[in-house]
Parts: structure tokens; sequence; C-alpha cells
């Protein structure tokens, strides 16, 4: 086990917690959470998906994934349409969350400026590949 091993953990889950605490307060104000965000995010970037694909693309279980979809369908951002499997549904957003899509990235990209403020180019791209490294190591094929 390499020293630094556990510090490093530690402070990539700390700063996980931190910065979606900072992205609450600046979505909550819009109507949105981060979870929600991340989904929203998948489906503008990714086009649409079922519930299994945005569960594994996120790692999060499917009960919770159901429960944040059930919220952002109440809140009319996204809909359920049939996919090409009967039992699976597309989820895809709705014309009222791709108006509002530029107000929360908005928001988003506020507060990744400000936590990017001292960083560099140089060293966004190492921790790109660094993140990128460690999940291929959890999630094969990522």
């Amino acid at each position: 086990m390499q020293p630094n091993q556990s510090e490093l953990f530690h402070s990539i889950n700390q700063f996980t917690r931190h910065f979606s605490k900072l992205l609450n307060e600046s979505l909550v104000p819009l109507g949105l959470y981060t979870a929600q965000w991340t989904i929203i995010y998948r489906l503008k970037t990714g086009g649409p998906s079922t519930q299994k694909e945005l569960s594994s693309y996120l790692g999060v279980e499917a009960p919770t994934m159901t429960r944040t979809l059930a919220r952002l369908e109440k809140s009319g951002w996204i809909t359920r349409t049939a996919g090409k499997d009967k039992r699976e549904k597309l989820i895809e957003l709705t014309e009222a969350a791709i108006r509002e899509y530029d107000n929360w990235l908005a928001a988003v990209r506020s507060s990744e400026s400000s936590v990017l403020r001292y960083i560099t180019e140089e060293e966004i791209s190492t921790m790109i590949r660094l993140m990128a490294k460690m999940r291929e190591n959890m999630v094969p094929g990522t």
C-alpha cells in the first residue's frame, strides 16, 4: 500500500461532498438538485437513454435512479416513452428542460470556475487522465 493512498481517497470523497453541496447551492434556486443535474446533463449530451443505461453510467442503484427520475418527471423535465423493448422506457428531456438547460449549465459552470480558479489547463488534463485510469480499474470498459 502506498503511503498517500488513504489520503487520496479521503480527499476525493471530501471534495465530492463539498462540490455537490456547492452545486446544490447554485442549482436549488433554479429548481434542480445535483443528482438531477447529472441525469439532465447526460441526457442532453448523450441523447435519450434507458433507466438501466443511466444507472450504469452514473453508478447509481436502480431504486435511487427510479426515485430521481420520478421527481424529474413530476417537475416536467423528462418524459418516458416506449423503447425497442416494451418493458424498458426511453427517457428524454422535455422541451421545458431544453429551454432551461442553459440556465442550469451557467450555474454549474460558475461553480466549476470558482473551484478551478488557480488550476491550470495542464493540471485539469492530468486530473482527467488520472480519474479515467482509476475509473477503468473499477469499471472495465468505461
